[in-house]
Parts: C-alpha cells; structure tokens; sequence
C-alpha cells in the first residue's frame, strides 16, 4: 500500500510578494516553502508509514523550481516523488484532475493534504481530489491514525474534537496538526539529493486540459498603510480621546 501526500510549493511566509504589470512577480520572491498545511498531512503520512501503512509519495502540480521542495520531502522520509509540471495551468479543477490521476497512478487509497493552500487559501484541493478518486473526504483533521479497515481521524468540531472512523479509500485535508513536520538529518539530506524525482505530464496522466474557466484580471498590493501619529503631554489627552471614540471606535 501506499500513501499520498498533496504538497505545494508557496512564498515563504517571510519572503516580500511585490506586484509588477498587474501579476505578482515570482521572479522577486526570495524564499519558497512548502505550504505550511501540507507540513502537518507530510507528517501525518510519515507517522502512518513508520505504523507499517505503507510507503509514501510525495505529488505536487507546479513548476520545475518545486523539486526542491520533494527533494526536502524526501529528505524527511518520503519514499516516491512525482512532480507534475502545470505548464501555467491557472484553473484549480485542472490542478485536483492531474493530482487525482497521479493518485490513482500511485495506486494509493490514503490520501493527505493541507486544508488550504497559504498563497489563494482556496480550499478546494482535498474535496476535489477525492470527489474525483471517489474517497471519502474528512476536513480539518489535526492526526491521523490506522483503526481496522480503514483510518480514525481526530477533527475540529463546532462542540470540540471528534474522532471520525472512515474506510479506504480516504482523503484528509489537514489544518494545524498536534506535531510539527520532523526536521532532516544528516543522511536524510544526502539520500534524498540522490533520489530521483519522476515527472508525469497530463498526457502521462490521461488528462485532456481544456480551456480554463478561470480569468485572472490583474493582482494589486493592498492599500498602502497610512503614517502613524505621535501625541505627546498632557494637552494631547483629549485630541487621542477625540480619536478613540470617533475614528478607531473603541471607546
């Protein structure tokens, strides 16, 4: 058997995003990483693979520039890389067809995923994915663990935690998890940069990529943060009381 994991590769969340011509300019970013909700599903997908689920394949859907981010996946634990390029494929429903292909090419029936992916916070990988792969799908999971036929997951609910008991096949979208992704070792990161990372292509994958329903107009930086204001003495108490009550309404 073998399990699935669905990661992206974003900006850092430290990395500075500017905007040129209407797009965010990629070129300028200086640090990607991986998403950090794909960090707990990776985690969880080692910690099923050390329980003696099964093997793990680490998929992404991106650009050439995401191997390293399998690489650093492989580095931890992960056992198979697949890398799909996206060729500027800009349509999330194109996204979960080449991933739900290369779920099933893998021969998986567990999958896991972020819950949302930190750059467009879309959310509609998982419950894509296993729409198309025909699993069922648990959102907002924090563990992972084997329970006869199939898994147990520990989920966020309006009443507290639930554990929810699903057979294979399964899909869990993950939210922030109980324990953080494992850092590499030493031999970790020397076996993973011999590792060799297969790249699948939709043709590869029997998947027909029509044309997209998404137009993406432009991007804008938000509005620019207006200058701070300094009050100093006692004179300027009703002046800051003035602004309190009638324009930050918080007294």
């Amino acid at each position: 058997m073998t399990i699935a994991v669905l990661l992206k590769q974003v900006p850092d969340t430290t990395a500075k995003i500017s905007v040129s011509g209407g797009r965010v300019d990629e070129s300028a970013v200086s640090k990607w990483s991986m998403s950090p909700y794909d960090e707990y599903a990776l985690e969880a997908a080692l910690q099923l693979k050390e329980a003696g689920e099964g093997d793990v394949v680490a998929i992404t859907c991106g650009p050439a520039r995401a191997a390293k981010m399998l690489t650093d996946a492989a580095a931890v634990g992960a056992d198979t890389l697949i890398l799909i390029p996206d060729d500027g494929v800009t349509d999330s429903t194109h996204v979960q067809s080449l991933l739900a292909a290369a779920v099933k090419r893998s021969g998986s029936d567990v999958v896991l995923c972020g819950k949302q992916a930190a750059d467009t916070n879309g959310g509609s990988t998982g419950p894509g994915v296993s729409h198309l792969v025909g699993a069922a799908c648990v959102g907002m999971v924090s563990e992972v663990s084997a329970g006869g036929d199939g898994f147990i997951a520990l989920r966020a609910s309006p009443t507290g935690n639930e554990r929810v008991e699903v057979p294979r096949p399964c899909l869990f979208a993950f939210d922030k998890g109980t324990t953080e992704l494992r850092r590499p070792n030493v031999r970790g990161i020397m076996m993973a940069k011999k590792k060799q990372i297969e790249t699948v292509t939709s043709d590869d994958l029997g998947v027909t990529i029509g044309a997209s329903s998404v137009s993406l107009q432009s991007h804008s930086p938000p509005p620019v943060k207006p200058p701070g204001q300094k009050f100093e003495g006692s004179d300027s108490v009703p002046a800051v009381v003035a602004k309190l009550r009638d324009e930050a309404n918080v007294i």
